[in-house]
């Protein structure tokens, strides 16, 4: 089973490496190796949902670093990450809105009959196959404490 998103990048740099576009073709080598990476540790085939996982974290490692750099006062590192970011968002699915994420852990809380603390990690289940790549897990979390 090939991933159609999967593909949409592997087209997408070979696209960037016909224009010249040296940017985008090393920017998408980097995805690209880490879902590779993550195919071969795990020695399994990604599926879409595996590849916006990995699209996931990479686009919060740019932020972290975005952040990083910007306490550095790193300008130079800034505008590389930020490409980057833009570009592994660009393959995510649009943002959640606030609405669409407390609809969401209602649904889940009553879908489990969740009732104290203890019932969180089952409340988390069901949000992360709803709401991944289209949230923040950290954030989520604490919406669904509160």
């Amino acid at each position: 089973m090939t991933s159609p998103l999967y593909d949409g990048l592997k087209d997408a740099t070979k696209t960037a490496m016909k224009s010249g576009d040296k940017k985008t073709v090393a920017a998408l080598r980097l995805v690209l190796a880490a879902l590779k990476q993550q195919e071969v540790d795990q020695r399994i085939e990604l599926d879409d949902q595996g590849v916006l996982a990995i699209l996931t974290k990479l686009a919060k490692q740019r932020k972290e670093s975005i952040s990083q750099y910007q306490d550095a006062g790193r300008d130079d590192l800034i505008e590389q990450e930020q490409f980057e970011l833009d570009l592994i968002e660009g393959y995510l699915p649009e943002a959640a809105s606030e609405a669409d994420i407390a609809a969401a852990i209602e649904q889940a809380i009553a879908d489990t009959g969740a009732s104290s603390m203890k019932d969180m990690g089952k409340v988390m289940g069901i949000l992360k196959s709803k709401l991944e790549g289209r949230a923040d897990f950290g954030a989520l979390s604490q919406a669904v404490k509160t």
